[in-house]
This record gives structure tokens, sequence and C-alpha cells, in this order.
């Protein structure tokens, strides 16, 4: 068994440097805000053969870089509730602002960058192998009183303001 795992890291290693480009495609992010404005994040993607190899072998684990980010950029609680090999499931405490005055409610969400996870990418030491598309195909923000904003390939999400 362990020849096997030696002969599988080698043909990784020869793998990231001889083959061409392989590319990590973001294909949707959801954002369920609740009433008292956590998040219910599910971010699906597809990685291609490398990046298998790569999560495969534990060199990256998409899931924490993905909590690692929220929780760097939010500064709020990130738990991850759910990970396979094409999407993660996340929860964010207190992610939208909630507001109730004179009986009417309004919920904020924050802004996205998607630009800034380039910078998280190139931290490591395979970012000259690999491309990523990190804006989602479609980013869908669901809110409380079941109003909807959909953004199809954005780089950046402007914060949203829903009010009832």
């Amino acid at each position: 068994m362990r020849t096997i795992s030696c002969l599988v890291a080698i043909l990784a290693c020869l793998a990231l440097f001889i083959a061409p480009a392989a590319a990590m495609t973001s294909e949707s992010l959801d954002i369920t805000i609740t009433n008292d404005g956590n998040a219910d994040i599910h971010f699906t993607y597809r990685l291609k053969w490398i990046e298998y190899i790569s999560v495969y072998l534990r060199l990256v684990d998409p899931a924490q870089e993905l909590k690692k980010a929220l929780e760097s950029n939010f500064h709020k609680p990130v738990t991850v509730t759910g990970v396979d090999s094409g999407s993660v499931h996340l929860s964010v405490d207190s992610f939208a602002s909630v507001t109730e005055r004179d009986g009417k409610t309004t919920v904020q969400t924050p802004g996205l960058s998607f630009a800034e996870g380039g910078g998280i990418l190139r931290t490591y030491w395979f970012a000259p192998l690999i491309s990523a598309d990190l804006s989602p195909s479609v980013t869908t923000i669901r809110f409380p009183d079941g109003s909807v904003a959909t953004f199809i390939d954005a780089l950046e999400i402007p914060p949203q303001v829903r009010s009832w």
C-alpha cells in the first residue's frame, strides 16, 4: 500500500511539471440569508485532474481555504457543514446586517470580491501551473422575504439591500 501511495505522489509531481495549465472553474454560489442575518452558502466548482490530485493528496483543501478567506474578509465565524468533490457548504453567522425600524425590516449583505481569491491562490507553490476562474458563473443571493438577486459571471458583487 505504501508503494502505491509513493507512486501516486511521484506521478502527481511529474504531472504538475509536464502538464499544460489546468483550471478550476467556479460554477455557482448560492447564498441564503436567514431572518437573523446568518447565511447558508453553497459553492459549486469544477476541478481538472491536477486539482483533483492536489485535493486527494491533501495539498489543498478547498473548504478550508474558502473558510479562511471568508473569515479573513468578513471577520465572522464560518462553519464548514459539508464538502464533496465539487462543492462546499458553509454557514456564516451574522453575514448580513438586519435592522428593524417602524415595523420595517431591512437586510444588507456585504459586498463580495472574487478578485481577492487570486491573491490567495498565488501563495501556493503550484500556482504557476494552474489557472482559476474564481467568479462563479451564477451568484444568487436569497433574502428572507423571498426576493432574489442574481449575478452572471460577476467578479464583484455590490452590497445588497432589501426592505419589507
